[in-house]
């Protein structure tokens, strides 16, 4: 179980979901999520976010039990995405004097979600640098658009040095899964925030200004030790840089002849000295772990069948995420295989050339059904060139 204790004064009252198969309806989630809250409990009392719908009654026991007979003063909104939102308007009914506090897109949006007939009155509108005193504790709010969502704001707490960093340095897992931050951080990172580096690294350079003691996300650990550690990473992931040498060869194969090329070329890669090979199967790996793995590896070789006059949909469809979520600054080696009409290299690279800053090698490999001792000098001139660009 990670450690959830912060300060005498600010305390967890999330609540961890270990029986969501996907999260956003897409994200196999095997370890669950955490839905992260938090209260401030000072002079005034400010509840930070609240959680998703399917673990309501255990948020409002753990607000109940951290208010101990007091009544909440605000409830901050740092994103009105449904996971962290849902219980907004339970929340204004149940405390009908409490304020919220958000930014000004936010209440814009509010309409959407909710429909609360006093909004203006219970509203507090917050924009970069504003703050709330809460008596020892104060909170200067700190807008990040498009980290994930328009709306979004951090939030810093001045006595203790915390970090409300909504989505920022999240993660999948609950809290009660024993496993490594990065991993799941990284598979998190790039297949729901990935798009948006640009404002990643806004937020970073604003948060470089902060005497940060503690991170607080909306998913996952509270971050308390070695901060260096996970900011950089963010650094490297928001900037599309590498995070390791080496390569990931994809392969999407129908028959298992393009699945039999691909292990070969992962094999002579190792063979020749590449300091890292991972390899994912398309077609039954899991999708979002291949997307992180081409962001975290320098180079990419990609291996499909050629179908229906184009490329075998798995690839399709991995090429299409990759494109989504801006990828950029890899090196490229393409595989295809067609028993007549070979075709799946020139779309891949139609996929790939629209990227940014990609280097796609020259040599092609092309194999007509299997791959034959023939097509060797092939693949080693593709390992050859991809090592050594």
């Amino acid at each position: 179980m990670s450690d959830t204790y912060i300060s005498d004064s600010i305390k967890y009252i999330g609540a961890d979901d270990t029986t969501l198969d996907l999260f956003e309806n897409q994200y196999i989630v095997p370890n669950g999520v955490s839905y992260n809250s938090y209260i401030i409990m000072d002079e005034k009392i400010a509840i930070m976010d609240t959680v998703d719908q399917r673990k309501t009654d255990e948020w409002f026991d753990n607000l109940n039990k951290a208010l101990d007979g007091k009544t909440p003063d605000y409830l901050v909104v740092s994103h009105l995405e449904p996971d962290h939102a849902a219980n907004i308007q339970n929340f204004v009914e149940k405390y009908p004097t409490a304020k919220l506090v958000l930014s000004m897109k936010a209440k814009a949006m509010m309409p959407q979600f909710f429909e609360i007939d006093n909004l203006d009155d219970i509203c507090i509108t917050v924009k970069e640098g504003d703050t709330l005193e809460l008596g020892e504790h104060k909170l200067t709010f700190i807008m990040a658009p498009m980290v994930h969502w328009p709306e979004v704001m951090v939030e810093y707490e001045e006595k203790e040095k915390i970090l409300f960093s909504a989505d920022g340095f999240g993660k999948f897992g609950a809290l009660s899964a024993d496993e490594d931050w990065a991993c799941e951080a990284r598979r998190y990172y790039f297949n729901i925030v990935g798009k948006y580096g640009a404002p990643v690294q806004t937020l970073l350079k604003k948060a470089a200004n902060l005497d940060i003691k503690t991170i607080c996300p909306l998913h996952g650990p509270i971050l308390k030790e070695n901060l260096g550690y996970y900011i950089d990473k963010y650094n490297t992931w928001s900037s599309y840089q590498p995070e390791d040498e080496g390569v990931l060869v994809a392969y999407a194969s129908i028959h298992g002849n393009t699945e039999k090329a691909a292990k070969l070329i992962a094999k002579t890669l190792e063979e020749k000295g590449a300091p890292k090979v991972a390899i994912t199967d398309l077609t039954r790996d899991d999708m979002a772990e291949a997307i992180e793995d081409a962001f975290r590896y320098s180079k990419l070789i990609i291996a499909a069948s050629s179908y229906d006059g184009g490329v075998f949909p798995p690839m399709e469809d991995f090429l299409n995420r990759l494109s989504h979520k801006a990828y950029q600054n890899r090196t490229v080696g393409l595989v295809e295989n067609g028993s007549w009409a070979p075709c799946a290299a020139r779309v891949m690279k139609g996929f790939v050339e629209n990227m940014k800053n990609i280097t796609i090698c020259d040599n092609t490999v092309t194999i007509k059904s299997t791959l034959k001792d023939a097509d060797m000098d092939s693949v080693n001139a593709l390992v050859d060139e991809i090592l050594n660009k």
